[in-house]
């Protein structure tokens, strides 16, 4: 990002290309389908634009998804004001066939649509290998409340699924 930031467009090109499926994903995980695409150029465009300012306080992929939970979360709030539930359907790939393992996603989906907002938030950031210290970077909490967030979440999904703990 420093090298993009002081003028190597090219820097930019490997940042994108290296984060850009994942990002997409972390995105597909919390907003309707319909939307995804929207929210990703949003989140590359505040990228672009934060470049001249950019400073190294945390990894880029840090800084990266810290912006990419804003903007899911700024999605959120130019919804409804009391929409807090992700519909499953539309998460859900209905170009695979119907199988087991399908039925096992969309199962575990509707679990996590259910959970509060920012223990999904939380339990979706750890998904992507975030520690702990980088989900309180980019939700803004402290540590002691995303380790409070992901065991409720976690207890949460192992009681709707059935899974001992």
């Amino acid at each position: 990002m420093l090298a993009y930031r002081y003028g190597d467009f090219s820097a930019f090109e490997s940042l994108y290309i290296r984060y850009k499926n994942r990002v997409f994903a972390y995105i597909a995980r919390q907003c309707p389908a319909n939307v995804v695409e929207e929210v990703a150029q949003e989140i590359w465009a505040a990228i672009i634009q934060s470049a001249e300012n950019y400073t190294v306080k945390a990894k880029f992929k840090t800084y990266l998804y810290q912006i990419a939970h804003n903007k899911v979360v700024d999605y959120w709030r130019r919804k409804k004001p009391d929409t807090e539930q992700i519909d499953e359907e539309d998460l859900i790939d209905h170009s695979h066939s119907s199988s087991s393992q399908e039925h096992s996603y969309a199962e575990l989906m509707a679990a996590i649509s259910g959970l509060p907002k920012e223990q999904r938030d939380t339990f979706l950031l750890r998904e992507e290998g975030f520690s702990q210290e980088d989900i309180a970077t980019i939700t803004g909490c402290g540590r002691e409340t995303v380790k409070s967030r992901l065991r409720y979440a976690t207890q949460t999904l192992q009681k709707q699924l059935g899974v001992s703990s």
